[in-house]
């Protein structure tokens, strides 16, 4: 469910996929901990949790701040940082994150958005 936010402007708000999203992502941990491999709970988190936090955002009119690396995207990288045990996200260079969501093939949710922002468009 995406939430509106008041303006005068039409705009969505992303707390409720966020909080989703953290919410099957912690539970899949909760579950799983650290007994499966990295590779097994991103699998997971990519075909059960990815699918709650960018569900409908085709539709909805998002900036590139609510895609971008203060919102969407930083979701993704905040999954991997505490996949990868890093407390913080100065431990843990971005660079290494891209390394790993390009390693476990996780498109970032700004660039999937947008091609699902174009094939709906496409398909009116």
């Amino acid at each position: 469910m995406v939430g509106s936010k008041k303006s005068k402007v039409f705009k969505c708000s992303l707390h409720y996929p966020k909080c989703g999203f953290y919410r099957a992502a912690n539970a899949i941990f909760g579950k799983v901990g650290r007994i499966a491999s990295e590779e097994i709970i991103s699998q997971l988190i990519k075909s059960k949790c990815f699918p709650i936090l960018l569900y409908c955002l085709e539709v909805c009119p998002l900036t590139k701040n609510d895609l971008g690396l203060n919102s969407l995207d930083f979701v993704l990288s905040r999954f991997f940082i505490k996949l990868f045990k890093a407390s913080d996200i100065n431990i843990i260079d971005i660079n290494i994150v891209k390394t790993c969501q390009s390693l476990f093939s996780f498109g970032l949710p700004s660039v999937i958005i947008e091609k699902r922002v174009k094939k709906f468009i496409d398909s009116l």
